[in-house]
């Protein structure tokens, strides 16, 4: 059997995120890919604005922090000035689908060859659970406290499904960490999206349904659930793009 140990990328911070989040597992998957590739020497991450804005706490390699939903474009500039490098995003769903939406379209059309970690908890985590571009029909939050849609909010975007029309994208793939078999389907489409990047075939985002307990208001048992009973069903899991 082989024994775990933790990975060099990873710092040995103790991480702020609330008991039950998944960014934690998140942060490993992405570090052991770094570390299996041997890439940490080469690798830049750049960091949003909201849960994960202390990346560069915990990630063991270059981080840049970035102002609100611009990793995409910031990475860009990194990746085209310095081409050798390997260059990623780590983004929420506010960062990436509200205030970042432009940035996210636009390298993803022009094919930037950038890797995009995308953690979709259904909410705005950072500030107090307000309703997200990803925040379910239905679902209550601080903004929409009769559940969304009743106020003209529109339903959930969904990332994977625009972006998949786009000519410039490399690879799309929706994954979990809310089981142990979805935390392996993740850790291999990190991978590949990293490997992707390595092999010069240009965009590739992995999206991961992840668990909020706080800001929910449900248990970590129940925060699983919902993953698994209603955010699969509206975020079907699946590769929607591998070129």
């Amino acid at each position: 059997m082989p024994t775990l140990k933790r990975t060099e990328v990873l710092k040995d911070n103790q991480t702020h995120y609330c008991p039950g989040c998944g960014h934690g597992i998140v942060h490993r998957l992405v570090a052991e890919v770094i570390d299996e590739l041997g890439i940490r020497e080469q690798t830049i991450g750049t960091a949003p604005v909201g849960c994960a804005v202390l990346l560069y706490d915990y990630f063991n390699c270059d981080i840049i922090e970035c102002a609100h939903g611009r990793p995409p474009a910031v990475a860009t500039g990194i990746k085209r000035v310095q081409p050798d490098k390997i260059v990623f995003t780590y983004q929420g769903d506010g960062d990436l689908a509200a205030i970042g939406t432009a940035e996210t379209v636009h390298a993803a059309n022009r094919g930037e060859n950038i890797t995009i970690i995308f953690v979709n908890n259904a909410i705005y985590g950072m500030t107090g659970g307000q309703m997200a571009p990803t925040t379910l029909t239905g679902m209550v939050s601080t903004t929409t406290q009769d559940g969304r849609g009743g106020h003209g909010e529109g339903p959930p975007m969904k990332v994977c499904e625009l972006l998949s029309s786009l000519g410039g994208v490399c690879y799309l793939e929706r994954t979990a960490v809310s089981t142990p078999k979805d935390v392996m389907g993740a850790k291999r489409a990190i991978k590949k999206a990293f490997q992707n990047q390595i092999d010069g075939k240009g965009f590739s985002l992995v999206e991961v349904l992840s668990m909020c307990p706080t800001d929910w208001k449900l248990s970590t048992s129940k925060a699983v659930d919902f993953v698994n009973n209603e955010m699969k069903k509206v975020f079907p899991l699946g590769v929607y793009k591998d070129k």
